[in-house]
């Protein structure tokens, strides 16, 4: 009984939460402007390169060096395919998918002669 109470205290901590950060931009927006969201942006962003960094050396026990470019190659793609720089203006909902693709692509590319090593890049 417990932990039943427990796990659904948690719950509905975690769906007031949730509740709470969907309402905070409404409410603070005109009283802020628009510079928290420039800050939010770049704490997610740095939140995400942080958890993929995690991945590939907590879960892979890969020393990875590179990492960043694999990000720079999707944003690049997004960059290039967005813009009409080149006479290329793709949508948003085109370019992201294709930046994920690039990315991945060269990251497979990139990783696949890495897989035979062991570990900090010796040769077994």
């Amino acid at each position: 009984m417990t932990k039943a109470l427990e796990t659904n205290k948690k719950v509905g901590v975690f769906i007031a939460s949730a509740i709470a950060l969907c309402v905070l931009p409404f409410l603070v927006g005109g009283a802020l402007g628009n510079s928290w969201v420039r800050i939010v942006d770049f704490t997610l962003l740095y939140i995400m390169l942080a958890l993929g960094l995690n991945i590939v050396v907590g879960f892979a026990g890969l020393l990875d060096m590179g990492f960043i470019a694999f990000y720079a190659v999707g944003a690049y793609t997004f960059a290039l395919l967005g813009s009409p720089h080149f006479g290329i203006h793709l949508p948003f909902y085109i370019t992201i998918p294709l930046g994920a693709l690039f990315a991945a692509f060269f990251g497979i590319l990139l990783g696949t002669p890495v897989l035979r090593l062991k570990g900090d890049y010796r040769q077994s």
